[in-house]
């Protein structure tokens, strides 16, 4: 047990704390607030409070646990809404009839008393080691909870049955190889800041399928990669993310709400329970994991909720799931970094943010991966997806956020405020965006969508540079000045940008788009550019070619009803052949 000396907003100094470990969690006062060991010198320690400090003085006493920060694993996870440690927000608004936290409140992470229909899969006498599975649990119609032994355990099962538990029962009894039985409840634990092991860890070769087109044709990331979301204020950085959390094809997400507006918050727990899992049919809610720490709780606590988040995320991927997490945001998530930094007085790095500021990014972003999971199972795969928004100040990413983001991650969706402001969205900019997966995901798409998916893909790619490089002569002298084939990269490059890349989110037919439809659809548009091309030479009008009816059509195209567009897109081909052939030979009469 020790004393306060000195309280600096969440930062605490306690004296007499010998017997405590660096990374402890302790109580403080007579309320029992939550912190966490950060320095120890002697036996004087540096505590971050994750709870509001005033009225705590020097006196105060803090008491160990003796244990570091973690979480609670087991049933009762998913659909629930937490904050940056763990606590259950409903509970707790339940316990004290009020919307705001109050401190000192100790409510446990998981239901102690709702019991869970447990199906045993083993049999007494199997030989276990960390990672098996040895029972199951239908916690949602989404997720089948599978019952892990813990990574560092390995042993015989010496009985286990099947039946209604509640997380801390036991459900099985594992007699380890010095002889000593441990009772298995279906709930472990895991430090936040710790990695949990796994056999091996793969290449990604999966996309990721978000039904965003600009995402999944242009700047993919794959399942078990890193994406980075950049952009100034209003530039739809939480849109972005709330749709690859509806969309994305994964079996869980978990979704970080790091030092972000609380109405925010509010828009997602008000949108996920109406909005309909398209590969399920149950609500989102039911395969969604809330860390709610919103801007006006507890800064230190958000500094902690990434890890809660990722550590939940890695849980469920030892399972063999495919996890996504969704932080949102991490410049918010440095903020508090640097706060703590400051106030435990270290060297100041570039803008005031700690030193280690490009090496903790890292470490939460290395935590993603494609992995072989952990366990006597041969083949059991999972993958963990970690997607990050970046605000930085005014826009400007030169400033240290962004620039360590930018090392890191594979992904970078650049959103620029200029294409918000004409209600282009996603206003992710193709010409400063980029993927660095395309290499390893190319067999995936040469198998799945042929190969000439990649090659439209680069084809659109090389248009959009080159209407960037043409619109500075445009300024000057004036489209009808160009050429008939710089007129027409120009009106392709439109079509690209106008009815391929930009998405509705409120149209129910536009908010989601298919591999295969987006396919589809740019071989159209490709197609009208090679036609219009071979037409012009034949003489064709380049008016009449740009004002055909079908050109009319592909505008609309993406709004085609999902059990209709192969038929439409086919149809639309064949329309497109017969008018552009008019326009070529009537072109050809003139002359």
């Amino acid at each position: 047990m020790g004393k306060i000396v000195k309280v600096s907003g969440p930062l605490v100094v306690a004296t007499g704390m010998e017997e405590a470990n660096m990374a402890d969690v302790v109580r403080v006062g007579e309320q029992r607030l939550i912190g966490e060991i950060l320095t120890m010198t002697g036996g004087s320690a540096s505590i971050q409070v994750y709870e509001e400090t005033s009225g705590l003085g020097p006196g105060a006493e803090v008491v160990t646990t003796g244990s570091p920060l973690s979480v609670e694993l087991g049933p009762g996870l998913v659909e629930n809404i937490y904050d940056g440690i763990q606590r259950p927000l409903e509970v707790i608004m339940q316990k004290v009839h009020g919307n705001n936290l109050p401190r000192g409140v100790e409510v446990p992470a998981l239901d102690r008393e709702k019991k869970w229909d447990f199906t045993a899969t083993v049999k007494p006498g199997t030989q276990v080691v960390g990672g098996d599975i040895i029972g199951t649990v239908q916690e949602t119609a989404s997720i089948l909870h599978k019952i892990m032994i813990p990574p560092k355990m390995k042993g015989k099962i010496v009985s286990i049955q099947s039946g209604s538990f509640t997380v801390t029962e036991t459900v099985a009894v594992l007699e380890q190889e010095n002889g000593q039985k441990v009772e298995l409840p279906m709930m472990q634990k895991w430090p936040v800041r710790v990695g949990r092991p796994y056999k091996h860890k793969y290449p990604p070769v999966i996309p990721l399928q978000s039904g965003q087109r600009i995402v999944d044709t242009f700047f993919p990331v794959a399942k078990g990669g890193t994406a980075a979301i950049p952009g100034p204020f209003g530039s739809g950085k939480t849109v972005m993310q709330h749709a690859l959390a509806k969309w994305s094809d994964v079996d869980l997400v978990v979704y970080i709400g790091c030092g972000e507006r609380g109405n925010e918050m509010t828009d997602v727990l008000r949108e996920f329970p109406e909005l309909v899992d398209p590969r399920t049919g149950e609500s989102l809610m039911k395969r969604t994991v809330l860390i709610a720490n919103t801007s006006d709780m507890p800064v230190a606590a958000r500094e902690a909720s990434i890890y809660t988040g990722i550590t939940i995320a890695e849980y469920f991927r030892d399972m063999g799931y495919a996890v996504a997490v969704i932080a949102d945001s991490t410049s918010r998530w440095a903020e508090a970094l640097r706060e703590m930094s400051g106030r435990l007085e270290e060297m100041p790095g570039e803008e005031g943010y700690p030193a280690y500021l490009s090496s903790r990014l890292a470490q939460f972003y290395e935590r993603a991966g494609s992995v072989s999971c952990i366990g006597s199972e041969a083949d059991r795969r999972g993958s963990l997806t970690a997607v990050g928004a970046v605000s930085p100040p005014g826009g400007d990413l030169s400033e240290p956020v962004s620039q360590a983001t930018m090392r890191i991650v594979k992904v970078f969706w650049a959103l620029d405020a200029s294409l918000a402001y004409r209600r282009h969205f996603p206003a992710i900019n193709w010409l400063t965006s980029h993927s660095l997966y395309l290499d390893s995901l190319k067999p995936w798409y040469d198998e799945n969508l042929g190969k000439e998916f990649l090659e439209n893909r680069e084809w659109a790619m090389a248009v959009l540079q080159e209407e960037d490089n043409l619109n500075e002569i445009v300024q000057l002298v004036g489209k009808d000045s160009l050429s008939a084939k710089d007129q027409i990269t120009l009106e392709v490059a439109k079509m690209i940008r106008e009815d391929f890349l930009q998405q509705n989110s409120f149209v129910d037919i536009d908010s989601y788009s298919e591999y295969d439809r987006q396919a589809r659809l740019l071989a159209i548009i490709r197609q009208y550019d090679i036609q219009c091309r071979a037409a012009s030479q034949r003489g064709g009008s380049i008016t009449e070619l740009f004002t055909i009816p079908v050109r009319e059509e592909i505008g609309r195209a993406k709004s085609v009803p999902a059990d209709q567009y192969k038929d439409t897109y086919a149809n639309l081909l064949v329309k497109m052949d017969e008018e552009i052939t008019a326009v070529a030979e009537k072109g050809e009469e003139e002359l």
